[in-house]
């Protein structure tokens, strides 16, 4: 099959210089990401062919050559042709994804680091207030136990790579320089496997569903994120493991809004105790409930705080603190002779009782004087 152009692939013109196609390659490859695409074949096709179209365009070397002969320039092994995960690549992933998701690559000798793998994660906000000790199944990839990651086959090891004699890298003369590049012969392990094993096939793992115990402690907060240290898929051929991280998204409470480590609640209370005073009772996430006093007087909108009856501060012995809003309720299906009463208290009030809205339409009366001027 006749590969496509690579600045087609990129979605770049030929012209285009090295921060046009570093953007034009972040595009494509959010796009086609295989944490993106779940069990997409073609999307994981794209994501390996754009990366190999900027391994080589984005090396000023290798595009020059790539430019004069096309892809001919990296056939029987010139230039250290496209398709692996090399150094272009690597910058470009570091750059996406940062310390998270691959930032940290694998160790010497060839050895592979795994993928990090993310996992979603919804709790309550109760639990994120008591915290959570939880189990939770991650399918990834475990070292083969047939092979015990090796790769090869019961009875057999590894060889050191012919072409580059076990380094991973091979070395051509250009002109004065000297250019280093991954072996294409074992792509950078620095040995080959003669005889593999078939449980693994040689990659040295397999895909198994893990069970894992899980933490969460007390006081995380929606966007917080727990990483799990070597509990991410294991690294080819006894490569060490990549990081599990778990993202936490806390759900809506139907009482309580959460303000980083306070919380608020919205309180109704009767006309009449807004307007003598009095104490009611409110719940706190603790599961227990807490005395307010309200003062005489109160409006709708008054807050009230509550110290040490919010979240708890991670890494701390302290809490934040609640706020009670009150919203002073309408009295509704009054009878008559409450109806009575208050026509009665409406009559000999007067608007002294009232002082918020008299201010209100006070000022009001003031405008539309200064109108009529």
């Amino acid at each position: 099959m006749e590969k496509r152009d690579y600045y087609e692939i990129l979605g770049a013109a030929r012209d285009a210089d090295a921060a046009v196609l570093k953007k034009s390659y972040r595009k494509m490859a959010m796009k086609y990401h295989p944490d993106r695409n779940p069990g997409d074949d073609q999307a994981e096709a794209n994501f390996k062919e754009i990366n190999e179209a900027y391994e080589i365009l984005s090396d000023e070397q290798k595009r020059a050559a790539y430019d004069q002969y096309g892809h001919a320039a990296f056939e029987n092994g010139g230039m250290g042709g496209g398709g692996g995960m090399g150094g272009g690549f690597s910058d470009i992933f570091d750059d996406l994804f940062g310390d998270f998701m691959g930032g940290r690559r694998g160790g010497g000798g060839g050895q592979s680091r795994g993928s990090d793998l993310r996992y979603n994660m919804e709790i309550s906000l109760e639990e994120a207030y008591h915290g959570k000790e939880t189990e939770i199944q991650i399918p990834t990839s475990v070292q083969c136990d047939g092979c015990e990651g090796t790769g090869a086959a019961e009875g057999s090891t590894p060889v050191n790579c012919g072409t580059c004699q076990g380094h991973g890298k091979v070395r051509a003369q250009q002109g004065f320089f000297t250019i280093e590049r991954t072996c294409p012969a074992c792509n950078g392990q620095g040995r080959v496997i003669q005889n593999p094993c078939t449980k693994c096939h040689g990659e040295g793992r397999v895909n198994k569903e893990k069970t894992l115990s899980l933490n969460i402690p007390a006081g995380v907060d929606d966007g917080n994120r727990i990483r799990l240290s070597g509990e991410g898929e294991m690294g080819g051929r006894g490569g060490i493991p990549g990081d599990l991280y778990i993202f936490l998204s806390v759900s809506d409470h139907r009482i309580f809004q959460r303000d980083g480590q306070n919380l608020h609640c919205r309180v109704p209370i009767p006309m009449t105790t807004a307007t003598l005073g009095g104490d009611i009772e409110v719940p706190t996430l603790d599961g227990a409930r807490a005395k307010v006093t309200i003062t005489a007087g109160s409006q709708s909108g008054r807050k009230f705080r509550l110290r040490g009856k919010g979240m708890p501060i991670m890494s701390s012995a302290g809490h934040g603190d609640m706020y009670i809003h009150t919203i002073v309720e309408t009295p509704v299906n009054l009878t008559k002779r409450q109806k009575e009463l208050l026509r009665e208290f409406e009559e000999e009030g007067g608007g002294s009782h009232n002082p918020e809205s008299e201010g209100f339409f006070s000022r009001v009366k003031d405008f539309l004087a200064d109108l009529k001027e």
